[in-house]
């Protein structure tokens, strides 16, 4: 990493397409911390619960404090990630600053000592929590910034995408592994192994993205006080449309996530299939991308995110007739699911890098890691809320997790899976089918930014040759 990786291949031309191999280094990082993410929504706290013996109420409370401590830590290291600035440039460093934090932090919650009770939990998911945030805030503000292209952003987004769902996929190919070796305490085993995978590939990772990516110059940013960082919530239409989709998409989301694996074993019986039915699941998402693409650059992304939504409640309810004991129709549902996984979160992202720009349009201020710190804030309470939630009501209807459960306990259980995330969903859907800002708007956008930066960089070589220039005002349109 050196000054002239600052510029290059990726700020060579706004108009450019990055090649695949900068595409591909740039997304590597989210491979590992969408191994993380996903037995943390999925694996631990059923594992907490259940084998570690916390109970079902004190860990989804646990894992609810703990998300909600982004509601401080996202906004903060947003706002710094977009401050400080080194000779490498504005967002590589923290990738780097992030990885200690992360490594201890995956030790201490994927292996865990045996008699690690609620304090120890919450302690360190804090610290891993923390981390997670300087990294991927970071991370998707970098890539927000590699081109100011609408469609193009979508296609970085993509392969972060890609590279996100890969990194579930190998990770949950391991408790497969696991399970043939017969291990004396599978459920141990199974998140030490998740852990090792995220401890390995997770610095190879970084360091082949912030070596080989260069970062596009932009702005310097200029200082916004703690005060106009929240204000921007208020006054940004575009904004609120988006965290309020995604903050109730993190619910959804978060609900069949926690509840995964009790509907797959306990309900459907399926057993030492649970782990095959979510990586046809990721696999479908990888495969359908390209797809999602393809819609995204003829539809717009906001009108694809709302179909998405609208497919997602029309397909999910396909679980209450799923057989208890048969693998290949569920196979075949959750494979049907998977077509569309992938739509929502790598389009949220790339809408939000427009977003950012309609601010500055707006503004005169760069605010990309903030806004994105409040893109990850919502979701991760969404996802808080739902395990507190959800495990809350298994408790009150008296679920087991892997002991006996009556026909009405089951059934419930399939109630609270299924209705309120086809209920979300629908909102989702008329929530973003009135998002303002389209392709027309955000190349309106762009074209005001490049006509301040001319002006800008004209001013700034008259001042120095001793004649200062007098530009004419760009403008700034109404929201």
């Amino acid at each position: 990493m050196n000054d002239a990786a600052v510029s290059g291949p990726a700020g060579a031309s706004a108009r450019q397409p990055l090649s695949r191999w900068t595409l591909f280094a740039f997304a590597l990082p989210a491979a590992p911390v969408a191994a993380m993410g996903l037995p943390l929504a999925v694996h631990l706290p059923p594992f907490y619960a259940g084998t570690m013996g916390l109970g079902l109420t004190l860990v989804g409370t646990i894992f609810m404090f703990a998300r909600l401590w982004d509601m401080i830590t996202d906004p903060v290291l947003g706002i710094v990630s977009d401050k400080y600035e080194t000779r490498w440039g504005r967002r590589r460093h923290w990738l780097v600053i992030s990885l200690p934090i992360m490594v201890l932090s995956v030790a201490m919650v994927f292996m865990p000592q045996e008699n690690a009770d609620g304090v120890y939990l919450i302690f360190w998911l804090f610290v891993l929590y923390a981390g997670w945030t300087l990294l991927t805030i970071s991370h998707m503000s970098w890539g927000a910034e590699l081109t100011p292209d609408y469609h193009e952003r979508t296609r970085v987004q993509g392969a972060r995408e890609v590279a996100l769902i890969l990194g579930m996929v190998f990770v949950l190919a391991l408790p497969v592994l696991i399970e043939l070796t017969e291990p004396e305490n599978l459920a141990t085993a199974r998140v030490a192994s998740m852990g090792w995978f995220v401890l390995i590939l997770l610095p190879i990772s970084v360091g082949i993205a912030v070596w080989f990516v260069p970062e596009r110059k932009a702005p310097r940013p200029q200082h916004v006080p703690m005060k106009q960082a929240i204000g921007a919530l208020v006054q940004s239409k575009p904004l609120q449309n988006v965290l309020a989709a995604d903050l109730i998409s993190g619910v959804s989301g978060g609900l069949v996530a926690s509840m995964f694996l009790f509907l797959a074993e306990d309900a459907l019986k399926l057993e030492q299939y649970s782990s095959l039915m979510l990586l046809g699941y990721f696999l479908s998402g990888v495969l359908f991308v390209p797809l999602m693409l393809w819609i995204s650059n003829r539809l717009g992304k906001h009108k694809t995110v709302a179909w998405s939504a609208l497919f997602n409640a029309v397909t999910v309810p396909l679980i209450l007739i799923v057989p208890e004991g048969d693998p290949v129709f569920a196979m075949a549902v959750w494979v049907l699911f998977g077509v569309n996984m992938a739509a929502g979160p790598f389009l949220f992202r790339s809408i939000m890098a427009d977003v950012a720009d309609h601010d500055t349009v707006q503004t005169g201020q760069q605010r990309t890691g903030l806004f994105y710190s409040m893109l990850t804030m919502t979701n991760k309470i969404g996802i808080a809320v739902a395990i507190f939630g959800g495990y809350a009501m298994l408790d009150m209807i008296g679920f087991v997790p892997r002991g006996e459960n009556s026909d009405d306990v089951i059934w419930l259980l399939k109630m609270v899976y299924v209705w309120p995330v086809v209920g979300i969903s629908i909102i989702v859907a008329v929530i973003l089918w009135f998002y303002p800002i389209d392709e027309e708007k955000q190349r309106e956008n762009r074209a005001i930014l490049e006509q301040r930066n001319l002006e800008a960089a004209a001013t700034a070589i008259a001042t120095r040759a001793g004649h200062p220039a007098d530009p004419q005002s760009s403008g700034v349109p109404a929201d």
